[in-house]
Parts: C-alpha cells; structure tokens; sequence
C-alpha cells in the first residue's frame, strides 16, 4: 500500500498535504515527525491532512500537524495551498471554523475568521490586558491559534522567539511575530511559529500582526506584509473578518510506501 502525497509552499512555509478523503492515513505524532523531517523524511514545516467534511456547508475537512507532531488549529498559508490543490472556491472545516475561499488568477483569498481578544480565548495564563502584555509589550489575539507580536524588534525573532512561544504566559504556546511597521499600509515581519520555528512566511501570523496593527492605531485596516517569503496582503473588514490574499505554489507529488 502506497501514500500518495503532494508537497506545496506559499511564499516558501512549506506543507506536505496528504488526501484522506478516500483512506484514513493513520498518522501518529512520531510518523508526522519523521516526514516532516527534512534529513529523514520528506521536510515541511507542516504537515496537512484533508478528510470527508463533517460540517454543514463545508467541502474538506482540513488538519495541520506541526513538525513536532503537535495539532495546530489554524494555518494561513496552508488553507491557500489546499484552496488550490481541491480546486473551485472551497469551504474549509478546520478547528478554527469553517473558512470560505475564492481565486483569482494565482492569488487565493481565505476568510480567516474573526480574531479574538479576551485574555482566556487566546489563551493567556492569567488575565491580562491583551494588547500590551507584560512581555515585551506584545498585543495578543486569537486566528484560532494563539499569536502574540511584537512590534520593533524584527531583527530579534530568532533571539527571542524560543523563550516567548514557551513562557509561561501562553499555557498552550504560542506563535510570536515580530513587526516593524513601514508605513500605514506596509509592514515588515517575521514569526517564530509554535512548534515549526522561523518560517518564511506564516499566513495567521500575518492576520495577527495586522489585527493587533490596528487595534494599537499603528495601520490602516488594509496592510501589506513582507515576509522573509514574500507579500501578503491582510485586510481587517469592518465586519470583523480577516481576509488574507495571496499565492500557492505546488512543487513535486510523490508516493510513500
């Protein structure tokens, strides 16, 4: 028996994507680590897996596993690729909700949800002021996973981001981006991702900073961000839903025995 698979980037934040749809894979955390594995296995910063839809509305039940083997339960640049790799403008199950999709051309939009603030539901170890945290200063927020960003200290991501994604602070981890803000519209940033380390690019990262831009005045609600990757552009609708707009590229498919 072989397992098919296809492994995919957007904006170099890599994924190995396997459809389940048809036969369960049966992966555990120490197989999703030794794939994820970039000397032993195939090498991702994680690995996607897409089930049969078990909600009302939805085309593909969609799962990210860190390379660590933990589960996240939301992934920007991930949501894109499988956007592209089902085809059509699909309906995403994911933990963090169902999340609409559309393209145009190579760009693909994903309806990332609303963020969410109170110190509980990012979740915060004990209540604090979620947009100036006694670490660093950082504002955090929800996109279903938790992220924290820090704002002028770029420069420090690979310094910091260790200690801050395992404080004690973030009881379940958490994603650190660190942003210097370029102008009203253009941002700079780097995330530390929980359980992956520093990406190329991470797509909820990105909605995060943005959200929390705004939320201490330093952005307009539309707001490209540069990442070590490429560009994303990240718009805070007035509905309090966060789109996120950009490419997918697949790279090779292969079989695993």
């Amino acid at each position: 028996m072989t397992l098919s698979f296809t492994k995919m980037h957007g904006l170099g934040n890599d994924f190995i994507i396997i459809d389940g749809r048809e036969t369960d894979p049966a992966l555990d955390a120490d197989k999703i680590r030794h794939l994820c594995d970039r000397r032993f296995g195939i090498g991702c910063d994680q690995l996607v897996v897409l089930s049969a839809p078990t909600a009302d509305g939805a085309d593909v039940l969609v799962r990210f596993f860190n390379a660590d083997g933990s589960e996240s339960g939301a992934c920007g640049n991930a949501s894109r690729c499988v956007a592209t790799l089902v085809g059509g403008n699909p309906v995403l199950q994911t933990r963090a909700g169902l999340l609409p999709t559309s393209q145009d051309g190579e760009l693909i939009t994903v309806n990332m949800g609303t963020p969410r603030f109170e110190w509980q539901d990012v979740p915060l170890a004990k209540e604090c002021d979620t947009l100036h945290l006694p670490l660093h200063d950082a504002a955090a927020c929800s996109m279903g996973n938790p992220h924290a960003t820090v704002f002028g200290d770029v420069s420090r991501a690979e310094d910091l981001g260790p200690s801050l994604e395992n404080s004690p602070l973030f009881p379940q981890r958490a994603n650190i981006g660190f942003a210097d803000i370029l102008t009203p519209t253009h941002m700079r940033l780097r995330v530390w991702e929980r359980g992956a380390g520093l990406t190329l690019a991470c797509g909820s990262g990105a909605c995060a900073a943005v959200v929390n831009a705004v939320r201490r005045g330093l952005t307009e609600r539309s707001c490209v961000v540069t990442m070590d990757g490429g560009d994303l552009r990240i718009t805070w609708q007035d509905n309090g839903d966060v789109l996120m707009t950009g490419p997918a590229t697949s790279v090779f498919h292969g079989k695993l025995p």
